[in-house]
């Protein structure tokens, strides 16, 4: 028999379950509504977005982005480089140039580096790059000069450095102390900086008072030393830092992040493989600055340029003596260099030649308009420094290239960048800029460019070793720390 409480449960469960299903309904139908809004929302504003985009483009305009404080710089694309590199590998490639560094400006004056243009305005030019896609572009060599000069004045004012003390009867002297002898070779600018750097006014003895800490050891002279060698070096290096921290208070303090070294040797990057906390805390003023390499990070680390050294002037340019397209020469010992070489070894305007030349390096390089600056073994070599010194426009094929003084200056003023993958293209490339009248722009920055990429003794303003105690300035620890707080 069917009984009342049978139905009256019965209407209980359906009603009960009839608000469920209705409960269930609302919310279903309110996040479906809202993402139809959403997706509405992103379809009107890319319609507007785009129109906007295509209406500035038409009417060319630029936008100059300058910071009311002298600290402020810029954001880049590079911070973002390293993860980019792994996750989006191909679409980095793709691209002919890169924007490197943030953004820092032209100055004019003696002593000063020049202005772009005389009525000291900025200009743009119209730029084609590889015959068809064209571009507009500021053609100063710095990116902002009004930052450059206030900073500059503060650091000159300001910065100082500690460096942990050795005596000359240490018995590793030779590797903590600046050589006696004036540097030479390839790898001469991590001399040339320790030697200007211990005679300069940056040095404080009063470590409360440092902005940064400089731990003197030298790549170069540990390669060098019989009691370390190359297969020594990391355990040097481990044992330096433990035996620093122990001593002095100083890195305890911040783990590291107020100190740096500096080495231009190749065997530089791998030297802190047994001192993990100075690859990822510490400054690394490297010449192998590559993206590629994940014990070097960019913004953190600076890239210090690899620089022949030379005593005499620079000698005297005439463009157009620059008969010659492109020139390259140097041992044949990377991929790279070999697709080079193997693509333009028969052309007639393009000159590469594998190993020895039987005319003088420099005549080479007088004689061309591009000068190429291939990776060999590592990222970086001395053939920027050369190009320019000698006049002619560098061509950098390398991948993943933190190029020197990328912060300050604006290499697509002076120099054009390009990947491994468009080595078949250069002819087309570099004949487009020299068509278009860019390359006299290029080689007249090159020009106003060439005093930041060398050395002195004693330095004088504005010259490599200044250069570099500025990225350090850009980089230094901005919060206060006490000796107490250790």
């Amino acid at each position: 028999m069917f009984r009342p409480s049978s139905l009256y449960q019965y209407s209980h469960t359906h009603v009960a379950s009839s608000f469920k299903s209705f409960f269930f309904f609302i919310p279903t139908t309110l996040a479906l509504l809202t993402s139809l809004s959403i997706l509405f929302y992103v379809y009107y504003t890319s319609i507007i977005f785009t129109h906007h985009h295509q209406h500035n483009n038409q009417q060319s305009t630029l936008i100059n982005f300058k910071s009311s404080s002298p600290n402020f710089i810029l954001p880049s694309p590079t911070p973002h480089l390293t993860n980019t590199l792994h996750n989006n590998h191909s679409e980095f490639i793709k691209s002919h140039t890169f924007q490197l560094g943030h953004g820092l400006g032209p100055q004019s004056q003696r002593g000063l580096p020049p202005q772009s243009s005389s009525n000291g305005q900025n200009k743009h030019e119209n730029s084609v790059f590889d015959g068809s896609r064209k571009f507009k572009e500021n053609n100063n060599v710095f990116h902002d000069r009004d930052i450059f000069l206030e900073d500059y004045k503060e650091m000159n004012r300001s910065f100082k450095i500690y460096v942990y003390p050795h005596k000359k009867d240490d018995p590793f002297a030779n590797v903590l102390l600046p050589v006696k002898t004036e540097p030479s070779g390839n790898y001469a600018s991590e001399s040339y900086f320790k030697k200007a750097l211990m005679k300069s006014h940056f040095i404080t003895k009063d470590p409360t008072k440092a902005d940064l800490f400089f731990m003197p050891f030298s790549i170069a002279s540990l390669r060098h030393d019989r009691r370390v060698g190359v297969g020594g070096i990391q355990d040097f290096i481990r044992d330096y830092v433990q035996n620093m921290i122990h001593k002095y208070p100083y890195w305890n303090r911040t783990n590291g992040a107020d100190h740096f070294y500096v080495a231009c040797h190749s065997i530089g990057r791998s030297a802190m493989d047994k001192a993990p906390d100075v690859k990822f805390n510490a400054i690394q003023v490297v010449c192998s600055s590559s993206y590629f390499l994940s014990g070097y990070i960019a913004h953190k680390d600076a890239c210090l340029p690899q620089i022949w050294p030379r005593n005499e002037n620079p000698p005297n340019l005439v463009s157009s003596n620059r008969k010659k397209l492109a020139f390259f020469a140097g041992e044949v010992n990377s991929p790279v260099r070999i697709n080079l070489v193997e693509t333009w070894k028969n052309d007639t305007e393009i000159f590469v030649h594998n190993g020895r030349l039987k005319t003088p390096y420099g005549d080479e390089l007088l004689g061309s308009k591009f000068c190429f600056h291939v990776r060999g073994y590592e990222v970086n070599t001395a053939r920027i420094g050369d190009s320019l010194y000698y006049g002619c426009v560098p061509v950098i094929i390398a991948n993943y290239y933190d190029l020197p003084f990328a912060d300050v200056l604006n290499w697509k003023s002076f120099s054009v960048v390009v990947t491994t993958l468009d080595i078949p293209l250069l002819k087309k490339i570099l004949k487009g800029i020299v068509n278009s009248g860019e390359y006299l722009m290029l080689q007249k920055n090159v020009l106003k460019v060439r005093e930041h990429f060398q050395w002195h003794s004693p330095p004088i303003d504005f010259d490599a070793f200044y250069m570099v105690m500025y990225e350090l300035w850009l980089r230094r620890s901005s919060i206060p720390i006490l000796l107490g707080d250790s």
